[in-house]
Order: C-alpha cells, then structure tokens, then sequence
C-alpha cells in the first residue's frame, strides 16, 4: 500500500506519549510514502516516555492545535501512553481536531489508552473496538463494544491494545489510510 500524497496527523504530548505507539506508526505512514505532521500543545520539541515512566526520544512539534484543521490531513494516528492520552483528552483543542476526523469520516487510527480521547470526543456510540484492557468498562460506559484484540477496524477506526499489537495495528492504519475519506469512521452523536 502507499501513501504517495498523503498526508497524516500524529499527535505527541510531551512527556506523556508512549515512545512506540508514536514512533512506530510515523515510521510506517513515512515508508508508505505519506507525509507526518506532528501535532501538539505547543511548538517546540516534545520528549515521549518508555512504559510512562522512562524517558524516550525527543521529536520536533511540526504544528500546534492551533495552527491545524483536519481538513488539511488524510487521516490522523492518536498514540497512547497513559499520562499522554490524559493530557490529550484534557485539552479541548485536542479532542475538538479529533471529533473533527470523525465527522468528515477520515480515518482515525487509537491504540493503548488513546481511546480515552475518543470517549472525551462522544464518538464511541454504537462501535465495536479495543483498547488496553483497563479501558474495557470506559469504553462500554461510552457506548461501544469492547474486545481483546490485537487490532480493529470499525468503519475506518483503527484501535489496538499495547505495543506487541504495532505491527497488526501499524498495518492496518496504512491500509486504512490507503483507502480513503470514504473509509473513515462516520460520527456518532
């Protein structure tokens, strides 16, 4: 699959998103030729965590919620980490450039605690997805159907559980993207 004129969100909040879940899909989205434009609260450079407590590596802020629609994106990948997905869902810019990606039906690809922002956003209603297991009942409160799996896919939502499901989710978030808007994840209001 390629992503030859793509382009993509990765969101990354400082000292709180998890090193793979962030990495790794930007790695993949850049060698199916897409183009990664990494989001945050502020510009600057942003530090991910190993396990949310060990430091990862430092990456550059291309974008902050501020400067971004998601009009000017093909699809966007919301990595976990749990103080990372907190800050996220704790930022109504954040949650609003979310819900944005589900109401013009692009795909949106979640993993690990990444789901958190997604029941902030009220776009959970009626899907089937997966999570870190402690989200089960979060996600069930949301409305939605939770499962142990490795990845999946519900209308365009990609979602998987913790970094051992990366090469499945990796996978299928540039499939997913490959496809289309119209393969993205309709609102649920």
């Amino acid at each position: 699959m390629t992503l030859e004129g793509k382009s993509v969100a990765v969101l990354i909040a400082p000292r709180g998103t998890e090193e793979p879940e962030f990495s790794k899909p930007k790695q993949a989205i850049e060698e199916a030729g897409g183009k990664v434009t990494v989001v945050s609260f502020e510009a600057g450079v942003a530090r991910t965590v190993n396990s949310d407590l060990d430091e990862g590596d430092s990456y550059t802020i291309d974008k902050t919620f501020s400067d971004v629609k998601a009009d000017d994106f093909d699809g966007l990948v919301v990595p976990g980490g749990t103080v990372g997905a907190d800050k996220l869902r704790g930022s109504a810019e954040a949650i609003d450039f979310i819900r944005a990606f589900f109401d013009q039906k692009k795909p949106v690809a979640a993993i690990c605690h990444a789901p958190w922002t997604l029941i902030e956003a009220g776009v959970l209603k009626g899907r089937t997805l997966t999570s870190y297991p402690t989200l089960k009942v979060d996600i069930e409160n949301a409305g939605a159907t939770w499962t142990d799996e490795e990845v999946v896919v519900d209308n365009g939502l990609v979602t998987s559980r913790d970094p051992d499901d990366l090469p499945a989710f990796c996978a299928k978030l540039v499939e997913q993207i490959a496809e289309g808007a119209g393969a993205g994840p309709a609102a649920a209001n």
